[in-house]
């Protein structure tokens, strides 16, 4: 069983960073990937960055691209999203997923419960 706790959201006023944290308990050291979504009022939720569990490989959406960060430190079983130069449009609640495999045939999905980012003047 895995339970990732974000934090580090905050209301921030625009060209602003801030950087968010994923403290994954229990063994990750499975995970086929892990990412960070985001959901604003209204809207569907998107994925905004990506890392891969073994190869480390990152990805992001091209609204992100060049500002936000996704790192993974394996000693404090906790992934990061580092974001720069925030815009209004960045306002949203972010969430934290890890894509475990529990078998070689099986996978499963697990998430946070969350952090508000507020991008405001």
């Amino acid at each position: 069983q895995v339970t990732l706790v974000e934090s580090g959201g905050d209301l921030v006023q625009p060209g602003g960073s801030l950087r968010l944290s994923c403290l994954a308990r229990g063994n990750i050291n499975n995970a086929i990937s892990m990412s960070w979504h985001r959901q604003a009022p209204g809207k569907t939720r998107e994925m905004v960055a990506f890392i891969g569990g073994s190869s480390g490989d990152t990805a992001y959406a091209d609204a992100v691209k060049g500002r936000f960060t996704i790192s993974r430190d394996h000693v404090k079983n906790t992934v990061y999203l580092q974001m720069n130069n925030l815009l209004l449009d960045d306002t949203a609640v972010y969430y934290c997923k890890v894509d475990l495999r529990l078998t070689p045939w099986r996978h499963e999905d697990y998430w946070g419960q969350g952090t508000q980012v507020t991008v405001s003047s």
